[in-house]
């Protein structure tokens, strides 16, 4: 399978899908014109990927803002996962928040009692 990775800018996060290392990063900001637009292609690789995914998936986001519509495709990433995680494979969310970032936590908890992955909050020291 052939990786994502996308240099972010101002308004997109920074992504890398690595399927032979079992790697999925995703950091910056998530203000994109169109998210469904710009996440598509996580998804459909997600898809891919999860017909034969790593034994052990690694994902940490890591995102410092993101939007109303971003966070509906962020969810939609984590039931891709979700999948995976349901075939037996071991999926682990590393959660990265900065330390005085009490919405970015809550945002990490939300998605964590919505679906069933192991998440892990890791506060950022400044």
């Amino acid at each position: 399978m052939e990786p994502i990775v996308m240099e972010g800018s101002h308004k997109t996060p920074s992504v890398r899908f690595d399927a032979d290392k079992g790697i999925i990063e995703i950091k910056g900001r998530s203000i994109p014109e169109n998210s469904i637009e710009f996440y598509k292609p996580m998804i459909e690789w997600l898809e891919e990927y999860s017909r034969n995914p790593a034994k052990r998936t690694v994902v940490n986001f890591q995102l410092e803002y993101f939007n109303t519509s971003s966070s509906k495709c962020i969810l939609d990433l984590f039931k891709k996962l979700e999948t995976i995680h349901k075939q037996n494979k071991n999926v682990n969310v590393n959660w990265y928040y900065e330390e005085d970032d009490e919405d970015m936590l809550e945002a990490g908890e939300d998605y964590e009692s919505i679906i069933r992955i192991p998440f892990t909050m890791i506060e950022l020291e400044e």
